[in-house]
């Protein structure tokens, strides 16, 4: 880019129209130091064994293993070897830059019937070895799983399968909501929805609450299930008497993991949950609620039990 034998431009000049400090032109690196070397061995090694280690851990450790390093040169080492610590990362739900985004159309609506509004979401799933990806797409009426997929990768064909599997069984709906995430930004998963006549809704820009159903299912399923049973090993879920058909193509956790969590399949939508009655010392209750007075106080119903295809 800098002709230093250039007839009319001087080195200084090209620097100057570069942008360059000619410092910077002339400097050429030397090679690192034999002390440089074997510390980068031993982080190395250490990474190796221990790859949640920061730079910050890595000097505390070679500091007890009586390294005399800073974090300032541990940091410069690891950039160096190209060693990042494994962390789990923010903006997971990274948009297309080329990919159209649809307005949120759930503020302020009221949700008062089964196939109003479908919603869908992307998470992952640990287990030995690494993890694996789970889409799931529920009703927020029911708020009933209508299908779930499961694969090794964040391609949009799974999540396009779990859309196809809903609306075989249970119709089309008004409106789909996701998130703006590339896989549902996509052509191979908006023009699907778009040419049945379904209206197409994705949350705002860092506002998870936007979807907070599918959020809350998360919750569910792995503080519930996968976090307590330490899912080791992908297992393909096993068909049920009651359905034939093969439920997923991707291996993932045990079928009984998902189904205890409350992740369904088959069978019709069930109904809405009954709200909680209240208690009899609450300022609420039915002393103060006359038109619930003679009503007799229940515990609310167990949901119905779920079956996997």
């Amino acid at each position: 880019m800098i002709e230093p034998h250039h007839p009319r431009l001087p080195v200084r000049r090209q620097c100057a129209l570069l942008g360059l400090a000619r410092a910077s032109y002339y400097h050429r690196p030397g090679p690192e130091s034999d002390e440089n070397l074997r510390l980068m061995r031993v982080i190395d090694e250490t990474y190796l064994a221990y790859p949640f280690f920061g730079s910050r851990q890595m000097t505390r450790w070679l500091r007890r293993q009586n390294y005399p390093v800073n974090r300032k040169r541990v940091q410069r080492l690891m950039r160096l070897m190209g060693l990042e610590t494994i962390y789990r990362k923010p903006s997971l739900s990274r948009k297309h830059p080329s990919h159209p985004v649809f307005p949120y159309l759930l503020r302020r609506r009221v949700i008062d019937r089964p196939n109003q509004v479908w919603a869908t979401d992307i998470t992952y799933v640990p287990i030995h070895g690494g993890f694996i990806y789970l889409c799931a797409v529920i009703d927020w009426h029911s708020r009933a799983v209508l299908a779930w997929e499961l694969s090794n990768t964040r391609e949009a064909s799974f999540c396009v399968r779990a859309v196809q599997r809903a609306m075989a069984r249970y119709g089309t709906p008004e409106i789909f909501n996701t998130d703006q995430g590339c896989q549902f930004t996509s052509a191979e998963f908006t023009q699907p929805l778009l040419a049945a006549g379904v209206k197409l809704s994705m949350d705002g820009k860092g506002r998870c609450l936007d979807n907070v159903f599918v959020e809350r299912l998360w919750r569910t399923v792995k503080h519930d299930e996968i976090y307590l049973k330490a899912t080791a090993r992908r297992s393909k879920p096993r068909p049920t008497s009651r359905s034939s058909s093969a439920s997923t193509t991707s291996s993932g956790p045990t079928a009984s993991t998902i189904a205890t969590a409350g992740l369904h399949a088959t069978g019709s939508l069930p109904p809405r949950p009954a709200r909680r009655p209240q208690r009899l010392n609450s300022p609420r209750s039915s002393a103060n609620n006359p038109t619930r007075a003679g009503e007799e106080l229940r515990p609310s119903p167990r949901a119905p039990s779920l079956i996997l295809t």
